[in-house]
């Protein structure tokens, strides 16, 4: 169980052990997963006042990767991301509830497109661990659905049988690896 002098205090993300990751359904049948590779956030954890605490997620959305170039393409464009225009997806908590020991609620804004919408996430602390350099490092994952359209991505093709191509319900799939800066 970690202590919370260990947990308090400012934790930077590291961009090479983060997976802001997500998942749709296509033409209804399997599931196509993508992640972006250019992620950038902090966290400031108050243990003692968890509802104070700050999280910020900065990702890339011209970095999206679903090992398919040619639908990568088509989600950067206007279609999906538009990341000529909006290229840049945030999410900024506003509040953070320890719901059980190492189980947090974050409650935020996500901004897509310049559409920003509250959603909550649940996220759970996996483990705090001193990795070979020093520095002390905490993973925290969880995952949420969130309905596109909310966030103006409306691009669908509908099929014969009355579903559509690409599902409107997408997870968000937050695996972050966050390195405690020294103070």
């Amino acid at each position: 169980m970690p202590s919370n002098s260990e947990l308090a205090g400012t934790w930077d993300i590291d961009p090479s052990h983060t997976r802001i990751g997500f998942s749709a359904r296509h033409a209804m049948v399997t599931k196509v997963r993508g992640a972006f590779n250019d992620v950038a956030g902090y966290a400031i954890f108050d243990p003692e006042d968890p509802a104070g605490s700050e999280i910020e997620i900065r990702v890339q959305l011209a970095s999206v990767d679903t090992r398919n170039e040619q639908r990568d393409e088509h989600l950067r464009s206007a279609d999906f991301f538009d990341v000529e225009n909006h290229p840049e997806m945030l999410f900024t908590a506003t509040s953070v509830d320890e719901i059980e020991e190492n189980n947090y609620v974050v409650v935020g804004e996500l901004t897509i497109r310049d559409i920003t919408r509250q959603v909550t996430v649940p996220l759970q602390l996996r483990g705090l661990e001193r990795d070979p350099f020093g520095s002390l490092r905490a993973g925290l994952e969880g995952t949420r659905r969130i309905d596109r359209r909310e966030w103006g991505l409306e691009w669908n093709t509908p099929l014969d049988s009355g579903g559509v191509l690409v599902s409107e319900k997408i997870t968000l799939e937050f695996e972050l690896s966050l390195v405690k800066r020294e103070e």
